[in-house]
């Protein structure tokens, strides 16, 4: 990796530490900076102390009620934030890399059709909403990627197509879920399928992190093969790249994460799609750079999100992804108008 490169990800790095500093001060309750750096402080000195046996060498010098605030409400819901966007645009990243489009998301093959039914299943039958989102969301995956196997290949438009067909399919039963739910069963399911970061628990983030943080590392060993898929398939074929087992690779991470991701905070759009291809523009196509650096922008992305919904601070948060979507459909729009462009040209 080039020095330049490495400095933009030292300073993408910074940037997640500073975006997430802003967002754990805002709230109803009023903290301060100092106040906050200090409980983060105070509880990992606890903890070695506890281990080490030398008890906490932090002085305890503000209202106890700041500790809950800051350690069980903010900062798991800040980290969160930071592993949902980190694995959405990893996630989009790699899509696009794979097929060569800059308009795939992690959701194109039919990963929040899946998602979404899970959750309205699990909402209804009052059972837990993360377990069966992600168990639907995976299974989908898996029938798309079976309807799509000719033989040993899986060609990507066969892959693009499965994905709409099943998308629709499980859409369409999200719908009928949807028709005939109760008043409140209702509200919590489109709340849900809103996205949103309001709920974020300790345990949420543990398991999140084992899933995105895999998922993450298994898709940057195929940088280099990705960067060799830009050249077309017969061309990486020719340099001994394995196509099929890279596709399925990529598919199968880009997959857990984004499955991981969705079943705790509901569908957000917009992360995957827009922010790996800025990053596109800024850094290139070399995905030993790119993928690191969405990974990273992505993470900035959504906790400034966040931050806007807390500012706005409304009786009923806003979900995040309503905000997602209103930076990200303008880029959207943009980015329809640069490829009719491309083509009249």
């Amino acid at each position: 990796m080039k020095r330049a490169g490495k400095s933009l990800l030292l300073l993408l790095i910074l940037l997640v530490a500073l975006v997430s500093g802003i967002n754990l001060t805002i709230g109803s309750s009023d903290v301060s900076v100092i106040t906050t750096l200090k409980i983060i402080l105070y509880s990992i000195a606890g903890q070695i102390g506890e281990i080490a046996g030398t008890g906490n060498w932090v002085t305890h010098t503000w209202e106890d009620k700041y500790d809950s605030v800051i350690l069980l409400y903010r900062l798991p819901r800040v980290l969160l934030g930071i592993l949902v966007g980190a694995a959405l645009a990893t996630a989009g990243c790699s899509m696009q890399g794979l097929l060569k489009n800059p308009m795939a998301d992690p959701y194109i093959i039919g990963m929040s059709a899946g998602a979404s039914l899970g959750a309205a299943i699990a909402i209804i039958l009052q059972v837990p909403v993360q377990i069966l989102s992600f168990g639907v969301a995976a299974l989908s995956i898996m029938v798309v990627y079976n309807i799509s196997k000719i033989g040993e290949k899986v060609p990507t438009e066969t892959l693009l197509l499965a994905g709409v067909a099943v998308g629709f399919f499980l859409s369409a039963i999200t719908t009928f879920l949807l028709f005939v739910a109760d008043a409140h069963n209702l509200k919590l399911i489109i709340y849900w399928m809103m996205g949103s970061l309001a709920t974020s628990t300790w345990f949420e983030v543990q398991i999140t992190f084992v899933m995105v943080a895999a998922g993450i590392l298994m898709l940057y060993r195929q940088s280099w093969n990705l960067n060799v898929m830009l050249l077309g398939e017969e061309q990486a074929h020719c340099m001994g790249v394995d196509i099929e087992k890279v596709k399925k690779h990529t598919l199968v991470f880009s997959s857990l994460v984004t499955a991981a991701a969705v079943s705790v905070s509901g569908v957000i759009g917009f992360v995957g799609l827009i922010i790996p291809h800025i990053m596109r523009i800024l850094v290139g196509p070399d995905h030993r750079i790119l993928l690191p650096a969405s990974t990273l922008t992505g993470a900035i992305f959504l906790v400034l999100s966040d931050s806007i919904v807390k500012f706005i601070g409304t009786e009923n948060p806003i979900p995040v992804g309503v905000i997602t979507a209103f930076f990200g459909v303008p880029f959207f729009i943009y980015l329809l108008r640069k490829r009719r462009e491309g083509i009249s040209a």
